[in-house]
């Protein structure tokens, strides 16, 4: 019987059509990544015919570039097969996933050779704000973190070059903007994506006595204790004090609350337990994150973060704490401003009168944000079906 070309050709088409789908898709969504089509932001669903076609003969190694990242993310439905792109920051949608970098650091990069051979990230970041008039105090400070941490200086008073005459000065990080505060540079200069690499930062005024202080024994205290924000004791017979529970003890390695002054033996309320100072605080990476997005862009003093520290950690009185066998002394109480005529602008006096006026502009903006979220948690509440 003599066959119909027709169906000779038809039926080899067909053949040919259920062999190559499988190869041809595997090879195409490889060599074109789906992210590649339109725009980037885009979701690929089961209208595409590579993705509809391509799903049942894919291995587990096809989601991967060639150098093992991620490229797509297959999420099942029962309607159709999903492939969703892995989720981008704001502002980086054009850009294909793999080479997106999220987060930065403040370490020091050679000019030459290979990225590679370049030194790693630090593990720490110490930062200090300064004025050069304070330069001994701060270079005995400096000496008391070791090379496992990057040091950023703030200069409030524009002077920086004068710095070098100091050898760790020249791979420390300048930043100088004049008579601005510490809490006005961690804002600007400390975003979360910037201090992501450092597992602690110190964030230090510049009038500390640091004698009996050794940075990386802190941090094995810290870590033995669990604590994510901390400030080492504060010796009195040799600085001021502001807070009793900031005062260094004899008899332990740390304490999380005091009943020293109007505490009593009800400690369980700020400043009595679950409190440091904004004068030399410790933050683990994930509560500074949370600390950063607190401090309000226009409050520049900070005062009233040290009160409200308790809303970035689970448990106040066991996550935060003063070390007691690692302490240090604060030469000087308020410092900010030109000493002499009160009534001028500059003058000390009318630092602190803002000082004191901000914070209380920032226990009205929490109060004022508690009750919101309250009144929201109560609408949605009240929204939501009966189970």
């Amino acid at each position: 019987m003599k066959s119909n070309p027709i169906l000779t050709v038809l039926s080899a088409a067909a053949i040919g059509f259920l062999i190559g789908v499988p190869f041809a898709v595997q090879i195409t969504s490889k060599l074109f990544p789906l992210n590649l089509v339109g725009d980037g932001n885009c979701n690929t669903s089961g209208s595409n015919i590579f993705a509809r076609f391509s799903t049942p003969f894919r291995n587990s190694t096809s989601n991967y570039t060639a150098e093992g990242t991620p490229l797509l993310q297959s999420n099942a439905t029962s309607d159709s097969e999903n492939i969703a792109l892995p989720a981008k920051p704001k502002g980086a949608e054009r850009l294909p996933p793999n080479i997106v970098v999220r987060e930065s650091d403040l370490h020091l990069r050679r000019l030459w050779g290979h990225p590679r051979q370049d030194t790693p990230t630090r593990k720490y970041l110490v930062a200090l704000t300064v004025g050069y008039s304070e330069r001994v105090k701060v270079n005995a400070t400096v000496h008391k973190f070791s090379d496992n941490f990057d040091v950023m200086l703030f200069h409030y008073d524009g002077r920086t070059t004068e710095w070098d005459e100091f050898e760790w000065s020249k791979q420390a990080i300048h930043v100088s903007a004049r008579k601005q505060t510490k809490w006005w540079y961690a804002k600007r200069f400390m975003h979360p994506s910037i201090v992501a690499p450092y597992d602690y930062i110190f964030l230090w005024d510049q009038d500390l006595g640091v004698e009996t202080f050794d940075a990386e024994e802190y941090i094995k205290i810290v870590k033995k204790h669990g604590l994510e924000i901390s400030q080492p004791g504060l010796d009195i017979t040799r600085g001021v004090k502001y807070y009793n529970i900031t005062v260094r003890r004899n008899d332990t390695e740390i304490h999380t609350s005091t009943s020293a002054g109007k505490c009593g033996t009800d400690v369980h309320h700020r400043p009595c337990s679950g409190f440091v100072e904004v004068m030399a605080p410790v933050f683990t990476r994930e509560a500074w994150t949370c600390v950063w997005h607190m401090i309000q862009n226009d409050l520049v003093h900070g005062w009233g973060l040290d009160w409200n520290f308790w809303r970035c950690v689970d448990e106040p009185e066991q996550q935060i704490g003063v070390v007691d066998v690692q302490y240090v002394a604060h030469h000087k109480g308020f410092t900010l401003g030109n000493k002499g005529n009160d009534t001028v602008d500059g003058s000390r006096r009318k630092v602190r009168l803002r000082a004191t006026a901000e914070w209380g502009m920032m226990k009205t903006r929490l109060f004022n944000a508690d009750r919101a979220q309250a009144a929201a948690l109560v609408a949605q509440s009240n929204a939501a079906p009966p189970s």
